[in-house]
């Protein structure tokens, strides 16, 4: 299950006036709730990317996505083939098994290692009000240790 929060907002101060500039349609920042439901998986979230840029009006510029959690990450790679998800998660879990004698008290260890070898942000390109992608190219939601509620953070900047 996906949510949406949303903000628009620029604060800035200038000679020590504070002031707040309207950027309706320049800068939007979004939250998206992402729930998994398995301890690995990675899950598709083009769709919704595309269709929350179409939402705020921006044509070009940047987006830019940021997972807050030390045990998810974010990455771009082929969504045509659900087997290459497969091969992925596989062969994490073969590079960083789950037990392999971390010190961690949590256990999740091997979780906060595919983390960091992942990442947790991508940029990407918006031109004609669409993400620019490969052809075979999605962005995917990776999760480490769950089943858990997730942030996906969303900021989409026009040029």
């Amino acid at each position: 299950m996906i949510k949406l929060r949303a903000r628009r907002y620029l604060s800035d101060s200038l000679n020590n006036n504070k002031f707040r500039i309207n950027l309706e349609g320049a800068t939007m920042f979004k939250v998206l709730d992402v729930k998994t439901s398995h301890r690995v998986e990675m899950i598709d979230i083009t769709l919704k990317i595309n269709s929350l840029l179409l939402e705020s009006g921006i044509k070009g510029g940047a987006c830019l996505l940021f997972v807050p959690h030390t045990t998810a990450g974010v990455t771009i790679n082929e969504n045509a083939d659900p087997s290459v998800e497969a091969d992925i998660i596989h062969k994490l879990n073969s590079l960083v098994p789950a037990h392999s004698g971390y010190t961690h008290a949590e256990g999740n260890s091997d979780s906060h290692i595919k983390s960091t070898v992942v990442g947790q942000s991508v940029n990407l390109i918006i031109d004609g009000g669409r993400i620019v992608l490969g052809t075979w190219q999605g962005i995917f939601f990776c999760e480490f240790d769950g089943p858990r509620n997730r942030k996906l953070y969303i900021k989409f900047i026009e040029t």
